[in-house]
């Protein structure tokens, strides 16, 4: 495999990283993730500015994005995969430093990587819904970050699989928050309600293009939290994700969601995102 690292391309098996790097010693820096199908990324747009939202959240100083865009499409060439699914990842920390918990004296050269692997969307799943757990929301409150200190999330995915569980829907004060790595939405009565953008959530992209569609398909739609009591009573319930797509959820801790099969208003979102994904419109600019 080819990977970006540092501006150059090289065999990911060539990539070394100092113990020294901050990402290594304290979690210091950020990641994002995007798909690409047919040799073009989906809402590329969007995700590089959340990645310079998490860049600035952590006032680490960001390389050129444009650059590393350009990188990003170079990876799907060397690495063969401008036919089908491909998923990237990109993780940017403050640098190799002296171990201080303050930020470097003289500022540290970002470490970059970028990588790219095949991706094949979970359609069995789409069909047929997952089930979910609730737990507590106990990571900290700039979630709106896309950092690389995920512990919270790695406990909660692990809780979730031990459960049987696609994922884990985390709960804050009472109310729905978002799932380990994906956003969570529930409907009631035809409309669909998600948690309002806030420090207490990661700014999803998908989340944001199925807000999109729901307006162009006539769905009405609220950006309220959803208590954790009220979800139990909801028609349908959704994770989304850039991987993830929308995934019915169909059972949480053992009780059905609705009739426990995919609900309709799922069922069109996710047909509407599906189609929106693989298109050239999808791509961005």
């Amino acid at each position: 495999m080819i990977v970006y690292f540092n501006g150059e391309f090289v065999c990911k098996d060539e990539v070394c990283i100092s113990p020294d790097d901050r990402g290594f010693l304290f979690a210091d820096g950020v990641y994002e993730v995007a798909c690409a199908f047919d040799g073009r990324y989906f809402e590329a747009e969007a995700h590089f500015r959340r990645l310079a939202h998490s860049l600035d959240g952590l006032h680490l100083p960001a390389p050129d994005l444009d650059v590393l865009r350009e990188a990003a499409e170079t990876l799907l060439e060397r690495n063969h995969l401008t036919v089908g699914g491909a998923r990237l990842y990109i993780q940017i920390t403050r640098g190799v430093a002296d171990r201080s918990h303050t930020f470097p004296e003289t500022p540290a050269t970002p470490t970059v990587y970028a990588s790219v692997a095949p991706y094949v969307p979970p359609e069995q799943l789409w069909r047929t819904g997952v089930s979910a757990i609730l737990i507590p929301d106990i990571r900290w409150a700039r979630c709106d970050i896309k950092s690389l200190a995920l512990t919270p999330n790695v406990l909660a995915s692990q809780r979730a699989k031990e459960a049987g569980a696609y994922d884990a829907i985390q709960v804050r004060d009472g109310a729905v928050t978002e799932g380990s790595h994906t956003s969570v939405c529930a409907v009631f009565g035809g409309t669909l309600v998600t948690h309002p953008l806030t420090q207490h959530i990661l700014g999803g992209v998908t989340r944001d293009v199925v807000l999109a569609l729901c307006r162009e398909l006539g769905i009405p739609t609220l950006e309220r939290p959803i208590l954790e009591e009220a979800l139990h009573r909801a028609d349908e319930v959704m994770f989304l994700g850039t991987s993830t797509g929308a995934m019915p959820v169909v059972e949480i801790d053992d009780g059905r969601v609705g009739p426990g099969i995919p609900g309709p208003v799922t069922l069109r979102l996710q047909a509407a995102l599906w189609e929106r994904m693989r298109s050239p419109r999808g791509a961005g600019s």
